[in-house]
């Protein structure tokens, strides 16, 4: 006889919902009840949570069990495994970090971990990874990440801080009633609005584009795909070269100064360096004037329209909107930059409804209404060594060990790392050039992993430690741009011998005699009341009253109420600069930046600039690489996570990524609909279905991110990996954030019968001895 059906209350980075459960099994993911747009992506846990890619036990690669430091570490990913039992596995981690600690230093050692494990703000890989290393003398870790990194490092000697990236810009609520020219850079992808960084308990985007679609606002969207375009928006579609928005910018500054459109006394008051940037307009130093008709040549937007909508732009309230991907790419601070100093010209920021903003549509909750207070977290504590290296930089880090390297106005030198400590995150999704990374991924001695599956990640580990899922442990979660706190109560046993994280943490700061320092005293139910405390502290203070932890913990959330008035980006500058000045040197919006500029780096000008980028259309290279790829996020997923799951699996052309190509592109190569074809550059190839599309633009593919690494050698992935192609160079030497949107390729139909695709096999097993 089956047990009754239970429900608990959790949460995901793609929304809260409720853990359906009969006999110990999920049935369903229920959408939370008050979510309005819930994302599909909940289809695809039940099969996950119950996948033969659970890992059941701890392993360690065999040859490392057998030689340790002395293993063939070319073989992580295609030796062997042999299950142990845990205290053999806290054994061998705690030995290897005593060791490498002992021998090389804390900084031989690296805290690889990324953000999006876990909603939950306790059972956070990243968090609580670094919260032991840390614990136990530091390590090396990231600075900056991939999503937005360039920006990151940027905006603060530009506008004296990053917030507006990470989505605290003018509310959609302000732009529905003042907004009148929307100009979405990079445009308005809803898939990106499924995801909300810790989890929400609303997808309040698609809703507030949907009001936006009824209104009188005029929409236009630059980018490569029509796709871009939120259906239903009657939105003006203008097509442009990837990579080439910040030449787009310039032609429509360079406009509205000739024609004498722009604001002097917003750029007088409120502003530093204009004259420097005009002068570079203008082109008194290098003979060439950033006029509509150079800027043409370079993004294929024709003059005519770039003058239109300059002029267009001068004469509305004009919000000017990028999206994370434009900082993606070589020189990727540069369209940000850009488009700080068109919006200065036009001389609206501060103002409702206009100035710039980030982030509409990379992400949800990115412009909803919030009050500006706390969301839960758990810390780290402080990193005894203080070192780190850019986030981006990882591939180089681990290829180039004593080298030295410039970042943000220092020079610094790359570490030599002996053991990777890995938690949450999947270098093997979200770095570049993966094929290098192979090579670097052979450099450290040991790397331990925790997982849940057998992800690339942790096939490629040399000692696995199976770490629990969301519903197999209680949590709290919530996002700082989500209005609603949610309890996580474990649905779940573990499966087989997994462990949460913060157990495994807590036991191995035990055997290495920092357990206090790590736990302070608390077990999993007393760090989940003191995150919640510690929050409520911080709303009473601004006049937000909470429920006690057990009146949350027994409804399952709590609410924010909304905020009293709209948010407008930088208004109280905008009213008095003296009295509200911003974080930067001048106290000013920087369009010539003295600081950048005694950094003296020639991928980093002092000023916005248009940089050609290490490949792109208009290159020499592209008569041999004629197709750029964009590498999207993905539909059906997060980044890789759920890649085995339901939606992601019947998304795929015979079982690879789609790509998507314009079809006089696909007849030209002889290629027809869902071919399965060859994607490859000098960097590597990968397979992948085709998808005729008219409105990607001709000479672009796009390619969702996601798919499981599966490399079948170094000159062939079997599974629709676009990061074998993608370029592996820094932004600059000011941001060395990711450049994955700099990327060109070639394409051609697939000949003969191709390899089967073994992301999702299992790894192979030796008996363990005794």
């Amino acid at each position: 006889m089956s047990l009754p059906v239970q429900r608990f209350p959790s949460l995901s980075h793609w929304g809260a919902f409720t853990a359906v459960v009969q006999d110990g099994r999920l049935l369903a993911c229920e959408p939370f009840h008050r979510d309005p747009a819930p994302s599909g992506i909940l289809a695809s846990m039940p099969g996950t949570m119950q996948s033969d890619l659970r890992i059941a036990r701890p392993a360690v690669r065999e040859g490392w069990l057998n030689q340790r430091e002395a293993s063939d570490r070319s073989a992580r990913g295609q030796e062997r495994f042999v299950e142990v039992d845990w205290d053999v596995a806290l054994d061998l981690v705690a030995g290897e970090l005593a060791r490498v600690r002992s021998q090389h230093g804390h900084a031989a050692v690296f805290g690889g971990s990324y953000g999006w494990s876990s909603a939950g703000r306790l059972h956070h890989a990243r968090t609580l990874t670094h919260r032991f290393l840390n614990s136990g003398g530091g390590c090396v870790n990231q600075a900056g990440n991939y999503s937005w990194g360039a920006a990151q490092f940027l905006l603060p000697h530009v506008i004296g801080t990053y917030a507006p990236v990470t989505g605290r810009v003018t509310d959609w609520n302000n732009v529905l009633h003042h907004t009148e020219l929307f100009i979405a850079f990079g445009g308005l992808p809803l898939r990106n609005a499924q995801i909300t960084s810790g989890g929400a308990g609303v997808h309040s985007t698609q809703g507030w584009v949907e009001r936006a679609c009824r209104s009188a606002i005029e929409f236009v969207v630059i980018s490569p795909t029509q796709a871009d375009v939120p259906e239903g928006m009657r939105a003006r579609w203008i097509p442009i070269r990837p990579n080439t928005d910040t030449a787009l910018m310039l032609g429509m500054a360079h406009t509205l100064l000739a024609q004498g459109r722009h604001d002097t006394a917003f750029l007088h008051s409120h502003c530093e360096g204009f004259e420097g940037f005009a002068r570079y307009l203008r082109g008194e130093d290098d003979g060439q004037a950033k006029d509509a008709a150079w800027a043409a040549a370079i993004c294929g937007v024709d003059a005519p329209t770039i003058t239109e909508l300059a002029l267009r732009a001068a004469s509305r309230r004009t919000l000017l909107n990028c999206t994370w991907s434009l900082q993606r790419a070589h020189h990727g601070e540069q369209p940000y930059w850009a488009s700080i100093a068109l919006a200065s010209m036009l001389g609206q920021i501060g103002l409702p409804g206009g100035g710039f903003a980030f982030g509409h549509g990379s992400i949800n909750g990115a412009a909803t209404p919030r009050p500006d207070v706390p969301a839960p977290e758990m810390s780290a504590g402080r990193n005894p060594i203080g070192q780190s290296i850019p986030v981006a930089r990882f591939a180089d880090m681990l290829l180039a060990p004593g080298q030295p390297y410039d970042f943000n106005g220092r020079t610094s030198t790359y570490p030599d790392i002996e053991l990777i400590y890995w938690a949450g995150g999947n270098p093997f999704h979200h770095h570049q050039d993966l094929n290098r990374l192979m090579k670097g991924w052979q450099k450290p001695q040991t790397i331990v992993v925790h997982d849940s599956w057998w992800t690339p990640a942790a096939r490629r580990a040399d000692i696995v430690l199976p770490a629990t899922t969301t519903l197999e442990r209680n949590d709290i979660g919530g996002s700082s741009r989500d209005r609603f706190v949610l309890a996580m109560k474990q649905a779940l046993a573990p499966h087989a011998q997994s462990r949460n994280d913060f157990d495994i943490y807590r036991e191995l700061a035990a055997r290495a005699g920092h357990e206090a320092a790590f736990t302070e005293g608390r077990d999993e139910a007393a760090w989940i009341r003191s995150i919640y405390d510690d929050m409520a502290v911080k709303w009473r203070a601004a006049g937000f009253g909470l429920p006690s932890f057990d009146v949350f913990w027994a409804e399952g959330f709590a609410e924010l109420p909304e905020p009293a008035r709209d948010m407008v980006l930088f208004e109280a500058f905008r009213q008095d600069p003296v009295a509200a000045p911003l974080g930067t040197p001048s106290g000013r919006i920087e369009l010539y930046s003295q600081k950048i500029a005694s950094f003296g780096y020639d991928d980093c000008p002092p000023h916005p600039a248009w940089l050609p980028p290490a490949e792109w259309l208009g290159a020499p290279e592209a008569a041999r690489w004629p197709l750029h790829l964009v590498s999207s996020q993905p539909p059906d997923k997060l980044h890789s996570q759920l890649d085995a799951g339901e939606r992601s699996v019947q998304g795929k052309i015979k079982a690879r990524q789609r790509v998507c190509m314009h079809p006089d592109e696909a007849s030209r190569r002889g290629i027809g609909l869902h071919d399965l074809v060859r994607v490859f550059n000098a960097r590597g190839s990968c397979l992948a279905g085709a998808e005729l599309d008219a409105r990607v633009m001709p000479g672009v593919l796009v390619m969702s991110t996601g798919a499981w690494f599966d490399p079948q050698d170094e000159t062939l992935e079997r599974h629709g990996n676009p990061n074998v192609l993608t370029l592996d160079v820094g932004t600059s030497r000011l941001a060395q954030g990711t450049s994955a949107m700099t990327t060109l390729v070639e394409v051609e139909r697939w000949q003969g019968e191709a390899p089967a695709v073994q992301a999702f096999a299992p790894p192979t097993w030796v008996p363990a001895p005794p």
